[in-house]
This record gives C-alpha cells, structure tokens and sequence, in this order.
C-alpha cells in the first residue's frame, strides 16, 4: 500500500444499541479501496453487537484499528458475555484479532498515505478523576459534588476494573505502558494518537455538564502530543464533534454527535466518518 491514494477516516460513539447505532454501521463505507478506519470506542454496550460492528467494518475498510470506549468494557447484566475489567478487555482484543482488527495490544501501523509515513497509535488510558473542577477537591467530594447536581456516570455501576481496585488505578497502570511503548518509537515519525478520551482537558469545557469532566481523561497525558510529535489527536466521548487546535496540533472530536442530532442531521451521513486532519508535528 506504499504510495495509497486512500484516507485515513475515524468514528467514534456508535453506540449499536441504540435506535440510530445499527443503521450508522450500517451506512459507514469507505470512499477508496485503501481508506483505514480509526475506530475512537464506545462501539456498543454487548459483547455480540461490538462483534457485528467490527467485523462488518472490517469486510469494508483496508484496515481498521479500534480502542475501547467505556461502554465497551462495561458489563451490563442483559448482556450474556459477563467478563469484567482486564478480562473482558482482553477478550475484546482476542476478538479483534480474529477479525483483523488492530488494537492497543499490537504493533503500531505505519500510514503510508498522503501526508505520511505516520504512525499510528491506539491508546487504551482510561481516566482517573484529574479533570475534577476545581481540583483541589478530592476525588470524593467531586464525584459527591457530581451527584448533589443529579449528575451520575453509569461508569460507577457497569465499568469494574478488575484486579485493580477502580478505573483510576487502572487508568495509571495503562498510562505508564503506554509511555514505555511511545517512547520507544522512531523519533523521526510524526503520530496520530487515537484514544476514546481526550488527551487534553480543555474539550470538556464545553460540556453541557461540567461535572462529567471527571470521568473524561487524565492529565498525565497533557503533554503527549507534543512528546510523541502528534500530527493529530483523534479522540470521542464527548459528542461534540469538532476539531481544536493546541500547540499546532489538531484534535479532532469524531464521534456523530448526540444521538437526537443524528436523526434530524441534513445530508444524513454527510462527512461521516470524518477524515483524519494531518498538521505538521509538534516539536
């Protein structure tokens, strides 16, 4: 594929549960024989839907790389795959690897299309309470704070984390093998790093609910687009989809938007998925 004229595309937050999930999937087709689809997480909230999603996609697109969402790894008592925590986000990669799909897990792709050769890195990071406001409270008093406003993230109920005592633990564990792998890249090639939550804070500033923030990301990874030379950062949650620049480097939001915005969006699929902006990196 060296010299591909394909697109490097990415989605987010499909959500197949939902009303409007399936016919999304459904309707997500690549423009080339070579377009790669970055696949941001939260593709469905089972087991056998985030299997229906994949390997559809992967009958489609050239290649298709995944990182899991919140929703994918948790475990909902309707779904019949009861895995918890590190094994269910284990099974999630066996999976993926029977269908060709690129995880976290394996060696980062080189994209060879316009604008590259660009690595590209799946990041699997989770989040640990530091985008707490203000965060002088702690991580208590917040999530308490959260709740006194009627702002409660299912996380609490559905996403465990086991053997490690909660997503923030397990949030620093992921911090700290990722940097060992990014690291160790070739520090002559720029990077798109694709990860579920945003890398920065700053995007949550715009959420309807300022107390979500804390279940949004980590400041441990404030600095990575510019350490690891980010010709973009692709991230979701947020159903905000929109693209902020930091330090020169582009942040694209990707999923579809919330879902009552889906089903009155003029021009139906119109730019979705989104493609990937590349900027020069970050030095």
């Amino acid at each position: 594929m060296t010299g591909t004229r394909g697109r490097l595309l990415a989605i987010s937050d499909l959500h197949v549960a939902e009303d409007t999930g399936r016919p999304l999937v459904e309707g997500l087709r690549p423009g080339t024989d070579d377009d790669w689809l970055l696949v941001a997480g939260d593709v469905g909230e089972r087991f056998a839907d985030i299997a229906w999603a994949l390997r559809l996609l992967r009958d489609r697109f050239s290649r298709v790389v995944w990182v899991p969402g919140n929703r994918d790894l948790s475990t909902r008592p309707d779904d019949p795959v009861q895995l918890r925590g590190e094994e269910r986000y284990r099974a999630l990669v066996t999976l993926c690897r029977t269908l060709g799909v690129v995880t976290p897990e394996d060696p980062y792709q080189i994209w060879p299309g316009p604008h590259g050769p660009v690595v590209i890195a799946p990041l699997f990071l989770l989040y640990d309470h530091s985008f707490r406001d203000p965060a002088t409270v702690s991580v208590g008093e917040a999530v308490l704070q959260a709740h006194e406003a009627g702002v409660v993230c299912p996380d609490e109920f559905l996403l465990h984390a086991e053997p490690f005592a909660g997503p923030a633990d397990w949030c620093q564990a992921r911090v700290r093998a990722t940097r060992t792998r990014l690291d160790a890249l070739d520090p002559s090639l720029p990077t798109v790093l694709v990860n579920h939550f945003p890398l920065i804070k700053e995007p949550t500033e715009d959420l309807p609910c300022r107390e979500l923030a804390q279940w949004c990301g980590t400041v441990r990874t404030r600095d990575w687009h510019r350490r690891y030379r980010a010709a973009a950062v692709v991230y979701g949650h947020l159903h905000i989809p929109r693209t902020s620049w930091h330090d020169s480097v582009p942040f694209q939001e990707v999923s579809p938007g919330p879902a009552h915005d889906r089903r009155h969006r003029a021009g139906g699929m119109a730019g979705i998925p989104r493609t990937v902006r590349l900027a020069g990196p970050s030095r």
